[in-house]
């Protein structure tokens, strides 16, 4: 079982960054491949950036590339999402995400993910 807790989301206005973490309880991040995912209102769920656990791969969504960085501890059970030059459009709860899977498996669609935070609200002003 693996809790997830997300923090760091705010007010930033645009252009300006933020930095996500996820910080996971209950055991190691090991073994987990972990994703950042954000939902706006009236919009689906859709990934933001992948990692695989042994953070050997990543992946980011076409709106974010150049933009954003995904980094992850095993050891600190923490997975961080850098987030830099942020536009109106990124305005959204971003959610934090885990599963088990092989080591260097990214995975970038929300339904194979078993565990998810309770979402942290990121808002980026004109």
């Amino acid at each position: 079982q693996v809790q997830l807790v997300e923090s760091g989301g705010g007010l930033v206005q645009a252009g300006g960054s933020l930095r996500l973490s996820c910080a996971a309880s209950g055991r190691t991040l090991s073994g987990y491949a972990m994703g950042w995912f954000r939902q706006a209102p009236g919009k689906e769920r859709e990934v933001v950036a992948a990692i695989s656990w042994s953070g050997g791969n990543t992946y980011y969504g076409n709106s974010v590339k150049g933009r954003f960085t995904i980094s992850r501890d095993n050891n600190k059970k923490t997975v961080d999402l850098q987030m830099d030059n942020l536009k109106t459009e990124d305005t959204a709860v971003y959610y934090c995400a885990a599963r088990l899977a092989s080591p260097d498996v990214v995975t970038t669609t929300p339904g194979p993910y078993n565990y998810w935070g309770q979402g942290t609200q990121v808002t980026v002003s004109s």
